[in-house]
This record gives structure tokens, C-alpha cells and sequence, in this order.
């Protein structure tokens, strides 16, 4: 078995998705040398070629999940998915921006297995070699002296107990089983095995299947995901603005808006009667009978389970089944495998941390990314009125952030990626440069309680679903930059768009702050 250490490069990008990308253009504009490492053929993480298959839209919205140097064609199909991506459009995006400003910064087909820091403090990260036509295993030592993570928590399924490939051979179960993420390799195959639904004479028994294509469908679930949906498109001021960020919780109540409708009975009331409103609007756009199991759907206001479904679509998840093309099994949920379930199964079952496995248990707590409990019982109904003081998710750990050489990037839940991993990515290049910065006293900043027991942990760094605005604020303030960019009055600013032309020029108000020169725009 080979090994090879290889020379050193100053700061390791790990992953060449969204985060990834917009990551190591910003670090090179301010003059540090990057390598991004990535296990595909391609750019794009999720978006990544070999993973998008005709029909995957998103509920990103066209000029929503961009970065702002670089512009975003409309949607090819905009008119029929109601101004959503499609994966095919977001594909041909990352390929684009990758391109543009990363030549031969990317390592592709390398697989990282261990990342860990030496007795001197430089960040040794093992890889071996992914290709598909390496004879064995060639396995690397590479040398940084930063780390940015960027791995995202969309890149290692989870497979259930119970619904392993190897608990379906115990059940002597014939049929083809993969998870979500294998759906665009086994599509072929997957056709080649599901006949066309006319060619059934009887019903079937199957259990997760997301097939699509004329097939016969059943989707097995205990609770759905919430929807945003609307007769008509929603307009930019409320699409694109702070409003359904501001009705949403969030843990820090800064403006008067924000502290009237969350920390008082009166607002309370208001914000629970739109949101209720906005979800039975929702079930109506999609013509969700009364009875549904689709109604049985977590919180638009509590959760951060969202799907923004825009305008009702006859080939979309909702119209199919309307339409019967799609069968519901609900509430249920799926054991285990028996014989003759289904021709294929589809784990569509989430992913696990992306992070637990190139990390020691030692690195994990040092660096705050371990999974652990919360503290304190959190009761099922919050006060809002305190939510300005956050519980600790667990003891503060002596290390700080005096080092300044490792930082994640893709780990906020949110509904707009493209301008949040742009600012995140600000922040990170601040934060190595050593700029002056608003920085908490350790590593652990707020986290909601019990969150790493139900989501992974590679989105630990906040859930910020409809309230990205505030967390964006949040971190230019850390870089003592001017927040809430979008504008207005008193009376316009939450209906305000919120536009990439905002932080177009960052990396330059960051440069003139460094050097004590006040900007025009700050």
C-alpha cells in the first residue's frame, strides 16, 4: 500500500460543493493559497453531475442560490417549476464559477479519511485515491495551515436499523434497495426493473419508492415535511425579503419588530395566526384533501422541516398524488423487510454526519463538533420573550479561538444558500487574517437545545431556515461592517429585497476596514 507526502499548501478547502466554492474564491482574492479536495469527478456537492437526474427541481428560486460574482441564467423551465431551480440548471452554475476563478486549485477523486493537527500544529489531512481505476489504494499525507470544512451534511446516507443491504438479504428480499443518493447511478436499472403502472393487475405492497416516469409509487411515512405554497408566485417582497425571517424565531430579538411580535402576547398571537393562515393557504394550493396524511406535516413556525413547493404543479410530488400516480402508507413507518416488498425500495432515509468519520473523538470536542446532549430540559412550549438568553448546549471548553486556523463553512440550515455561504465565507477569511472581529470567548457559540440529537451535526452552526437575514447581520457585525443592507424606512425595511449587489464588494470594505480607511459604504 502506497503512501505519499505530498508538499504543503496553507489552507485545505475539504469539499467542492456550494460552500466549498465560494470558500476558496474569497480566500484567494485575499491572497492565501488554497487546494479544495473532493472525492467526485466534478464540482457541485450535491449538485455534482453524477448525482442529478432529469426532473430534480429545487425550492431555491432563480437569483436566490448564486454567489454575486457571478450571474445566474433564468431557469430553462422557469415557467412550468414557477421560478425554481432545476438540478440540471444549478449543475451547470457550480461547473461555471469553478471554471471562472478555481483552475487548478481542485484536487478531484480523493477521498479524506482522517484530518488531524500535528505536534508542531499543522493540520495533517490522510486521503486516498478514489478513482475508479486505482489498483490499490494510494493514500496521501497532505499539510495545511488552515483547514475551512466544507463537506455539508448531504454527503453520507443513513440507513436505518433494520434497513441495511444486509438486513434485506436476511429477509431474502430480491428486490433492488439504495439510498436517495444512488438514484441517479441505478436510474437505468431501476427503469429497467419497475414496469409502467398500466402493467400491474393487482396492488402492490412496496414501501419507499421515489421513482417517478409512469411507475407505481408508494412513499411510507410517519410525518411530512412542511409546505410553503401559493396560487400564484409569491412576490419578491415577501420571497426575497426579511418578512418571513422576522415572523420566524430566532434566537436573538434585535429590532423592535422582531421583540413586539415574539416577545409579546399580542405579537405572539399575530405571528401564529399568519403562519397558521400561510399553512392552510398552502394545503389549499396543493388541493391536500382535509383527511390527507400530507396534513399530518411538521411546523412551518416550530420546524425547520420546509419544503417551499411555490405554485401547485400537475407533475409535481403533490399533483401526483392528487392524481393517484403516487400511493401514501401514512402514518407508518418501515421496520424491516419482508420477502416480496417491492420491486425496488429507495431509502430516502437523510444522511448522517459528514464529519464523524475524519475526525478523532479528541479533534470532535476540541474543536466543538462532537454530538452530545443539551443540559437542560427544554419544555415543549418556549417563551419567546426569552429567547435573548439561549441555554448553553454544554460546559464551555477552554479552547478558544486564539488559533484562527479551522472553520466550517455550509453547516447553517438555510433557505438561501448562494448569499449566506458568500458572508460566511467573508467571515472565515476575516477570521484567518486575523482581522479585528466580534468574536464569542470560546468556540461554542448559541445552538439550539437538543438539535444535535435529531439532525447531524455537520448543520450545527445554526438553523437559520427563513431567518438567514438576521444571522447574515449577525456576522457582518462580527467583521464590524454595516448589517441589514437591504434598506428602508421604518415602515418598508422588512419588505426590502434582499440582492447580492449588497456584498458585492465586501472583500474590499474588509480590505479599507483593515487598514483603518473608512469606505463609502460603511
Amino acid at each position: 500500500m502506497a503512501r505519499n507526502t505530498t508538499i504543503d499548501h496553507t489552507v485545505g478547502v475539504i469539499g467542492a460543493g456550494a460552500a466549498g466554492l465560494v470558500t476558496a474564491q474569497v480566500l484567494i482574492r485575499d491572497g492565501f493559497d488554497v487546494q479544495i479536495i473532493t472525492r467526485d469527478r466534478s464540482v457541485g456537492g450535491v449538485w455534482e453531475k453524477e448525482r442529478v437526474y432529469p426532473g430534480l427541481n429545487i425550492n431555491n428560486v432563480h437569483g436566490e442560490f448564486r454567489f454575486s460574482s457571478l450571474s445566474m441564467p433564468t431557469p430553462s423551465k422557469a415557467s412550468k417549476t414557477g421560478g425554481r431551480l432545476s438540478g440540471e440548471d444549478m449543475c451547470i452554475y457550480m461547473e461555471r464559477f469553478a471554471d471562472t476563478y478555481l483552475q487548478g486549485k481542485i484536487k478531484y477523486q480523493t477521498e479524506v479519511t482522517k484530518i488531524y493537527r500535528s505536534d508542531s500544529g499543522v493540520w495533517l489531512v490522510e486521503t486516498e485515491d478514489a478513482s475508479d481505476n486505482a489498483e490499490e489504494p494510494v493514500r496521501n499525507v497532505l499539510r495545511f495551515f488552515k483547514i475551512v470544512l466544507c463537506t455539508g451534511g448531504c454527503s453520507s446516507p443513513k440507513i436505518p436499523i433494520g434497513l441495511s443491504y444486509s438486513d434485506a438479504e436476511m429477509a431474502q428480499f430480491q428486490g433492488l434497495v439504495l439510498h436517495s443518493t444512488q438514484f441517479r447511478s441505478q436510474l437505468d436499472h431501476i427503469l429497467e426493473i419497475v414496469k409502467p403502472a398500466a402493467s400491474y393487475a393487482s396492488a402492490d405492497t412496496g414501501v419507499v419508492v421515489i421513482v417517478g416516469g409512469g411507475r407505481k409509487v408508494k412513499v411510507v411515512f410517519v410525518t411530512t415535511d412542511a409546505i410553503l405554497a401559493v396560487p400564484i408566485p409569491l412576490p419578491d417582497f415577501v420571497r426575497k425579503s426579511r418578512f418571513l425571517g422576522l415572523l420566524s424565531p430566532h434566537i436573538e430579538l434585535r429590532t423592535r419588530l422582531e421583540r413586539f411580535l415574539h416577545g409579546t402576547w399580542l405579537g405572539g398571537k399575530i405571528v401564529h395566526f399568519i403562519w397558521d393562515k400561510i399553512t392552510q393557504i398552502s394545503f389549499n394550493a396543493c388541493a391536500i384533501p382535509k383527511n390527507s396524511p400530507l396534513r399530518k406535516a411538521h411546523s412551518l413556525f416550530w420546524g425547520i422541516r420546509s419544503n417551499d413547493e411555490g405554485v401547485y404543479r400537475e407533475d409535481g410530488f403533490h399533483g401526483l398524488v392528487n392524481t393517484g400516480q403516487i400511493e401514501l402508507v401514512a402514518p407508518a413507518r418501515v421496520e424491516t423487510y419482508a420477502e416480496d416488498v417491492a420491486s425496488v425500495v429507495i431509502l430516502a432515509t437523510g444522511y448522517s454526519s459528514s464529519w464523524s468519520t475524519i475526525f478523532d473523538d479528541s479533534t470532535a470536542i476540541e474543536l466543538g463538533i462532537s454530538r452530545h446532549p443539551a443540559l437542560m430540559k427544554v419544555p415543549d412550549v418556549w417563551s419567546y420573550a426569552s429567547l435573548s438568553k439561549p441555554p448553553r448546549s454544554r460546559p464551555e471548553s477552554e479552547q478558544n479561538l486564539i488559533r484562527r486556523d479551522f472553520a466550517i463553512n455550509g453547516a447553517v440550515f438555510t433557505t438561501n444558500n448562494g448569499y449566506t455561504f458568500e458572508v460566511v465565507a467573508h467571515w472565515i477569511s476575516s477570521y484567518f487574517l486575523k482581522d479585528a472581529m466580534r468574536l464569542p470567548s470560546s468556540h461554542r457559540k448559541k445552538r439550539f437545545p437538543d438539535m444535535l440529537l435529531w439532525t447531524n451535526e455537520s448543520y450545527s452552526s445554526n438553523l437559520a431556515f427563513w431567518t438567514w437575514p438576521q444571522v447574515v447581520d449577525e456576522l457582518l457585525e462580527d467583521m464590524y461592517l454595516p448589517n441589514m443592507r437591504s434598506g428602508g424606512n421604518w415602515l418598508t425595511w422588512p419588505f426590502k429585497v434582499i440582492d447580492l449587489k449588497e456584498i458585492a464588494n465586501l472583500g474590499e470594505e474588509r480590505r479599507l476596514k483593515r487598514h483603518g480607511i473608512t469606505s463609502s459604504t460603511s
